[in-house]
C-alpha cells in the first residue's frame, strides 16, 4: 500500500502541474484495470496452474509473489498483467493486476487474438462435416477440370494433322547406305 500510496500522490502533482481536474474513478475499478493493461499487455500471462501462469507471448513460468495481494486471494484470475519479474529459485511476478482476456486482444491486437469458440460439441461438429463437403466438393471440381484439361491435350487437334497428297509416300524409317549417311 505504500507503493500505491506514492504513485497516486505522483499523480496528484502531475495533475495539479498540467492544471487537469481530478477526477475519482468511484467504484468502477475496471477503467483503473483496463489502464493499467494498456501499459503492461505486453507482460501478460496466463493461469496455468494454482498459483502458476504462463508468460503470453514467451511461454515462460511465472508465479505470483507472495507480498501480492492477488496471492492470498483464495481466487486465481485467469489472466493477469505484471510490472516486473524477479527471478530467484522461481520467477515471481510483482505489481500484478488481474484482466480480462479481451482487454489484451483490444489493446494488443500485434500479440493477442481471441478465438472463435464453440458453443456446443454438435456446433462444432456440424462445423467441421460442412467444411469437410466443402473441401471435396472442391477437390471433385478440381479433378475433373484436370480430367478435362488431359482429354483436351490427347485429342489429336486439326492443326497436328498431316495433310495427304497423292503420289508421295511416306519419308524412309532409314536413311540409304549409298548417301553415305
Amino acid at each position: 500500500m505504500k507503493k500505491v500510496r506514492e504513485v497516486h500522490s505522483q499523480l496528484l502533482e502531475i495533475m495539479e502541474k498540467q492544471r487537469l481536474e481530478v477526477k475519482s474513478c468511484g467504484n468502477k475499478w475496471d477503467i483503473v484495470r483496463k489502464c493499467i493493461c494498456s501499459a503492461y499487455f505486453h507482460q501478460a500471462a496466463r493461469l496455468k496452474g494454482i498459483g502458476e501462469y504462463v508468460n503470453a507471448r514467451t511461454g515462460m513460468p511465472c508465479h505470483l509473489h507472495p507480498t501480492s495481494a492477488l496471492y492470498g486471494m483464495g481466487y486465481s484470475s485467469d489472466y493477469v498483467v505484471y510490472h516486473e519479474l524477479i527471478m530467484t529459485s522461481k520467477e515471481f511476478m510483482q505489481c500484478v493486476t488481474s484482466v480480462e482476456a479481451e482487454w489484451l486482444a483490444e489493446l494488443g491486437p500485434m500479440f493477442y487474438s481471441i478465438k472463435e469458440s464453440v458453443h456446443s460439441i454438435e456446433e462444432g461438429k456440424a462445423k467441421a462435416a460442412e467444411r469437410r463437403r466443402q473441401m471435396e466438393q472442391e477437390l471433385a471440381e478440381a479433378e475433373e477440370e484436370l480430367e478435362a484439361e488431359r482429354e483436351r491435350r490427347s485429342a489429336p487437334s486439326s492443326s497436328r494433322r498431316a495433310i495427304a497428297t497423292p503420289g508421295h509416300n511416306q519419308t524412309p524409317n532409314r536413311t540409304p547406305r549409298r548417301l553415305g549417311f
